[in-house]
């Protein structure tokens, strides 16, 4: 029967102090009372004190006093002297991402939501290595050409008789052991392109912008509209950015002051949003989008692939 008791009084006091409804040992005999019908004066005394120790834990665990407030009680060595830093969200997992959109007069413009799956993909360094070499196989002129022992000018003859003479026979001295003569299996105009399938390209695009948007190299404008078009405006934003060496500007549609104040800074380079690809995102570390260019990014990357 005192085992039974017991127990019931553990679950009374248990729900009792989950509640968060006992404040004095009066309240708590109150409750135990109305659950349990009657209770022995010994047991309530065991309970209460059990339920004044729980109680000075409970509130020591939620706010830790100072040294200062508790006159010494509490050890300062306990106390971390480091700020809590909150967790890094991990990349990757295909979340949206809400960033905040200005303009090149840091005006508050709102915010924007980027789709979790064209800028919070995994990062895979395979597949911008693949698309990477793609593009610069691709950009290649293949122009190079030398001229075959048919296209080098000279006389047909034969230099010299095939015997009697000691020398080595020969039979044109458009050869090419000869000085001025043709070239063997030397390059010819041809394309240095090979074939990538287009959803590796499309992932590439997505790891590169999921990058930026990781570091917080990747910002949005609310538009690229300037004032003027002279240089000196540029420079000067570009100034006061943190971090910032490289910028890529890409738009839907680039505004012709824009184009002329930044034709003379090697440093900031503009692109249309048809044209943003993983090599031109690499090579500059900060990347700003305008919300035109960003619309039409997701939009190119949600349209189905045709096979």
């Amino acid at each position: 029967m005192a085992l039974s008791v017991s127990r019931r009084l553990l679950r009374s006091f248990g729900s009792v102090l989950a509640s968060g409804r006992c404040d004095s040992p009066s309240s708590l005999y109150q409750s135990l009372h109305a659950s349990l019908g009657v209770v022995s004066s010994e047991e309530f005394s065991a309970v209460s004190k059990a339920g004044s120790s729980f109680l000075a834990n409970r509130r020591l665990s939620t706010s830790i006093p100072s040294p200062e407030s508790s006159g010494g009680a509490f050890p300062s060595n306990l106390l971390s002297a480091k700020p809590v830093v909150a967790s890094e969200s991990n990349i990757g997992l295909y979340q949206d991402l809400v960033i905040p959109v200005t303009n090149f007069h840091n005006e508050d413009k709102g915010f924007t939501v980027l789709a979790g799956d064209v800028f919070d993909v995994p990062i895979r360094k395979d597949i911008i290595h693949r698309v990477v070499l793609w593009q610069l196989a691709k950009r290649q002129q293949g122009t190079h050409s030398t001229k075959t022992i048919s296209e080098v000018s000279g006389t047909g003859r034969k230099p010299w008789n095939q015997k009697g003479t000691g020398r080595a026979r020969q039979g044109s001295l458009r050869s090419p052991q000869f000085r001025g003569g043709s070239t063997m299996h030397g390059p010819k105009p041809r394309s240095h392109a090979f074939k990538l399938n287009k959803k590796v390209r499309r992932l590439g695009l997505k790891i590169a912008l999921t990058a930026r948007a990781a570091e917080g190299k990747l910002l949005i404008f609310d538009d690229f509209e300037v004032p003027t078009h002279k240089t000196k405006n540029i420079a000067n934003y570009v100034q006061q950015m943190e971090d910032s060496k490289k910028l890529l500007l890409v738009d839907g549609i680039l505004p012709e002051k824009l184009k002329l104040a930044t034709q003379n800074l090697h440093y900031v380079n503009v692109l249309p949003a048809v044209g943003l690809n993983v090599y031109s995102i690499l090579q500059h570390d900060t990347l700003v989008m305008s919300r035109t260019a960003v619309n039409e990014i997701v939009e190119r990357m949600h349209t189905p692939i045709k096979r």
